[in-house]
Formats: structure tokens, C-alpha cells, sequence
């Protein structure tokens, strides 16, 4: 039987968004367990070459298994706010409970035959709270080697993710949002399934907060769901536009010839909303010159803007949408 939340009347209206750079960090390290999954992300693997080198994440690999293993959920618990910083989400990590962390840890380590019998899994179950410093301050080193630099533009993408199913809500309401969540998930009699998972008797169950949904640009091609409790559900799901995250389509030469190169590029880069910063990163250009193609896009009207956060972003409007189509 595949996991099932069953949503009451309390749970529908405290449904919510949230960006974690801890848990895109840890999604990273996964990720990098998983060679198959790399497609998206060969770019930035490229780019950051042997930044690893140098770091003994050896702790951290105990407890991020492979394929059909479990990882701790306080290694990247569900966040209480929309926007946490990473420092904050790492105090929080920091302040677990040891008899909550002993017992993740046991659970994921029990994944590998014999490993909670090694030297390494004795030491950390023997010692939990020590344990929990030693994965916070390895997480730390592991976001600012895999995610700090890039950190603007990934946060770009998720932001664009929840404005667009945001708007999937105001116009269709729940139904809209989380039937469209991802084809691994269905939503049906105030019941959310998530197929790739099994039903487990400790998983965890919507209880009256809500279901936090999260946006990931490493989780591909899965959906990931904590089952321990105390945690809220939460679901963690592909981001729209992971895909072009590290890389810039190209327009057209008759696109090109019509707004000029740069600005044609600018117009088919917005297949997401995105912010000036993005995609000056992404086009390779000064957010200057970024900015100035913007605004001539826009008093084209092909482009709209709109306050999300701290940034402005910027999408195609229907008439944007049909110019790049039709090239």
C-alpha cells in the first residue's frame, strides 16, 4: 500500500510553503549518492569540480544511505517559518533532542547490515548529542563547498516554484495545487498519496497542522516525505525549472535578429520567473545590462514583474509566451 495523508478540515487550511537551505543541502548530499541523478546538475558538478576534497564527510555519509535507506529527519527537520536562514536551521539542529537523534540514527543505520555494530555506528549512537554537533558543523562545511555560491539562484527557482502553484491555488484552489504537486502524487477525496512510498506503521500522519510542502531542485525524480514523528508531514518535490538551473536556452536566430541576442536570451530564459540576479548568472551578464533588457521588455509588454520576498521577479506575459513560441 503506497503512504496516504488523510487531510481534515484544520489540515487543508494550514497547508504552507517553505525554502530550507538545510534541506537543499542534504538533498545535495543525496543527490551525490545517487550517480543516475545527475543529468540536471552535470553544469554545476563540472564547476565545482574537487571542491570536496579536503573534507572528511565520512559522519555525514553514515547517515545519508543509499537507495532505500533512511536519513535522520533532524538532520534536516521541517522548518517553523517560510524563510528560515541556514544559521538558524543549523542552531535548531543543534538543539535536538539526543534521545529523538539516538533513535533516527539507529533507524538509518539499521538500514546497513552490520553498520550500527561498527566502530563508527557505536560511537555515534553512544554518543547522540556529540553526534548532532559533529553533523551540524560537517553540514555547515557541506553548504558552503556545495550551495553558499549558487545559493541566490537556486533560492530564485524555489521562489518561482511557490509563486507559480500559489497562483495554481488562487485560481483553482487546493485541488488545483495539489493535484499538479508532481505525477508520483495523487489527490483525491482529501487524501494526498504519494505512490513511490510504502505505508509504513510509523509513518508520520496529518494531525491537524497542516502539510508543509517543500520545492527541491536535487530531489529528482522522486518525492521524499519524513515519517518520524514529531515532524509535520511534509513533502518534498521537484522544483519547476530545475532543469535550466545551470544552463541558458537559446533562442533562435530569427528571435535573436528581431530583439537582439541578449535581450531575445533574456525573454527565452524566463520559461520561470526569475530575478534580475538570476539571470544575470545564468545569461553571464552585468545585472546592469540585465536590468535594462528587462525594462525594455516589459514596456513591450512581454514581460510582467512582481514583488516576491526580497527580490522582483520577472515572467513572460501571454504575449511574451506566444513571440518566444512562435520562434
Amino acid at each position: 500500500m503506497p503512504l496516504t495523508l488523510h487531510l481534515g478540515a484544520d489540515d487543508l487550511t494550514r497547508c504552507r510553503f517553505a525554502i530550507s537551505p538545510l534541506c537543499q543541502t542534504h538533498e545535495a548530499l543525496r543527490m551525490l549518492r545517487r550517480p543516475a541523478r545527475h543529468g540536471y546538475h552535470r553544469a554545476w558538478l563540472r564547476r565545482l569540480g574537487r571542491t570536496l576534497d579536503g573534507i572528511d564527510l565520512s559522519l555525514l555519509w553514515l547517515f545519508v544511505p543509499r537507495p532505500g535507506g533512511y536519513t535522520p529527519d533532524f538532520l534536516g527537520a521541517p522548518p517553523d517559518e517560510p524563510h528560515p536562514s541556514l544559521d538558524d536551521e543549523l542552531a535548531r539542529m543543534r538543539a535536538t533532542d539526543p534521545a529523538l537523534a539516538r533513535a533516527e540514527m539507529a533507524r538509518s543505520l539499521a538500514c546497513t547490515p552490520g553498520l550500527a555494530e561498527s566502530p563508527q555506528g557505536r560511537a555515534a549512537l553512544d554518543d547522540p548529542a556529540g553526534t548532532v554537533r559533529r553533523l551540524a558543523d560537517l553540514t555547515e562545511l557541506a553548504w558552503h563547498a556545495l550551495l553558499a555560491r549558487d545559493w541566490p539562484r537556486h533560492r530564485a527557482v524555489l521562489e518561482a516554484d511557490i509563486a507559480h502553484r500559489s497562483r495554481q491555488a488562487a485560481d483553482g484552489g487546493l485541488d488545483a495545487l495539489l493535484g499538479a504537486l508532481h505525477p508520483g502524487i495523487d489527490w483525491s477525496g482529501h487524501t494526498l498519496t504519494l505512490r513511490m512510498y510504502g505505508d509504513l506503521a510509523d509513518a508520520q500522519r496529518a494531525d491537524g497542522r497542516g502539510v508543509l510542502l517543500m520545492p527541491s531542485v536535487f530531489v529528482w525524480p522522486d518525492v521524499v516525505s519524513g515519517f518520524a514523528r514529531p515532524w509535520q508531514p511534509t513533502v518534498i518535490y521537484p522544483a519547476l525549472g530545475m532543469g535550466r538551473l545551470h544552463t541558458a536556452p537559446r533562442p533562435s536566430e530569427t528571435l535573436a535578429r528581431l530583439l537582439g541576442h541578449q535581450r531575445a536570451a533574456v525573454l527565452v530564459g524566463l520559461d520561470t520567473p526569475a530575478s534580475t540576479t538570476e539571470l544575470a548568472h545564468r545569461q553571464g551578464l552585468a545585472p546592469s545590462t540585465v536590468s535594462a533588457h528587462l525594462a525594455a521588455l516589459r514596456e513591450a509588454g512581454l514581460l510582467a514583474s512582481r514583488r516576491q520576498g526580497h527580490y522582483v521577479l520577472y515572467a513572460r506575459t501571454a504575449l511574451g509566451d506566444a513571440l518566444v513560441a512562435a520562434n
